[in-house]
């Protein structure tokens, strides 16, 4: 009787989503630690949005040395390396007495960590599945939604419960535990008998080098780049917004929660969407929706506004995180996928660095978030332009 071969493909999509969980829930966790960091630490809001920029900056860019990385040595020690950091970098962060060491500890430390997690568990998914690879790509970066769900809340009950140093030192621990599990069972097809997946093995494809000269590579870099910078604000700047609006520190933690629920629903519907009826159709309208929601935002005051914006944001959020690879992957092919994203999401690094700041010093300076949400959508026009042209090549 012929021997029976595992699918393991399924068990890589776990791994990956339990990487994202924990990493983008620790990430996007920082906004419940935003208003208690502004009084320990006597700063100002572009002060402390500068600690999740630097972060969001460092783990997008690294993914241009974290995948290559990946693609040469396989995913699993990188992948450990990148959450043991997360979880050193907290417990680190614990034991600040300067928002200086904050920067070192959280902004550099998670973000490096995160940096060296995030790419490799997406390129890994990549090589697993061809028809089926919005979808379970979808499935793998929902835990980045489910992440942004608990996230805040969990991290704003723990600094209730106890206090923001001991609420790091418990999420230090759980990364490095849970983290590390996970990791260890990320590994690429054919690498044992056990786990060659029904879909075969994707070896074809470009380059780095060959996919940093063509377009489509540039189209998609600006485009994502011009779209980080607009959809991280509210990442770092709805909960303070929403408490300037009269609403309760607690619902500012669950209109984030919120942005999580609809990003798990957006990688699901969007990237099967995008399935049926093309991925670069479902590209382009993701950037059109969240250049639309921006704008309702700005005019947002009344809570079941912001909980609509919120929801509908974090679906078109969700959609660009699960289309983006895979698109890339369509483009680009699979047998050097991790390096081709890594390259592809510093462009998202430099968007995500630029976004909250920014938007923080605006407040700043002038007291008031409208000049950042107007800029934030006007931006996101630049995506719908660079991947209008990537609708202009043949199928």
């Amino acid at each position: 009787m012929a021997e029976k071969r595992f699918n393991y493909s399924w068990v890589v999509v776990g791994a990956a989503f339990t990487v994202m969980f924990i990493g983008f829930g620790v990430a996007y966790g920082f906004s419940a630690f935003f208003r208690t960091f502004i009084v320990e630490f006597d700063a100002n809001r572009g002060d402390i949005s500068l600690i999740f920029a630097l972060s969001g900056f460092l783990y997008f860019v690294l993914g241009a040395i974290s995948g290559p990385l990946a693609d040469r040595f396989g995913p699993r020690p990188v992948v450990i390396f990148g959450m043991v950091l997360i979880g050193v970098g907290l417990l680190a962060a614990s034991t600040a007495t300067t928002l200086h060491q904050i920067y070192l500890s959280y902004g550099i430390a998670v973000g490096v960590g995160v940096g060296f997690s995030y790419v490799p568990s997406v390129g890994a998914v990549q090589r697993w599945f061809l028809q089926r690879r919005a979808m379970a790509t979808g499935i793998a970066v929902s835990g980045i939604g489910f992440g942004t769900l608990a996230g805040p809340p969990l991290a704003g009950w723990l600094i209730g419960q106890f206090d923001w140093r001991h609420a790091y030192q418990i999420l230090g621990v759980a990364t490095v535990l849970f983290g590390a599990i996970a990791g260890y069972l990320l590994s690429r097809p054919g690498s044992s008998r056990r786990n060659a997946g029904p879909e075969g093995v994707v070896l074809a494809g470009m380059t780095l080098r060959q996919a940093l000269g063509s377009r489509p590579f540039w189209m998609i870099f600006i485009a994502s780049m011009a779209n980080s910078f607009a959809i991280f604000v509210p990442f770092v700047h709805l909960l303070p917004f929403a408490v300037d609006r009269g609403h309760s520190e607690t619902t500012g933690l669950w209109l984030m929660g919120m942005i999580g629920i609809g990003s798990i629903v957006g990688r699901f519907a969007i990237g099967a969407l995008g399935d049926r009826t093309g991925r670069r159709r479902a590209f382009t309208a993701q950037f059109v929706g969240i250049g639309l929601m921006m704008l309702w935002w700005w005019g947002s005051t009344e809570i079941w506004s912001l909980v609509v914006f919120a929801l509908i944001f974090g679906a078109l959020y969700g959609g660009f995180v699960a289309l983006a690879p895979a698109l890339s992957a369509d483009y680009f092919g699979g047998r050097h996928i991790s390096g081709i994203l890594g390259c592809i999401y510093s462009g998202v690094g430099i968007g995500t660095l630029m976004g909250p700041t920014l938007a923080g010093v605006a407040f700043d300076r002038y007291q008031s978030y409208d000049l950042p949400i107007l800029a934030a959508a006007a931006i996101t026009l630049i995506s719908v332009i660079c991947s209008g042209w990537l609708l202009r090549d043949p199928e």
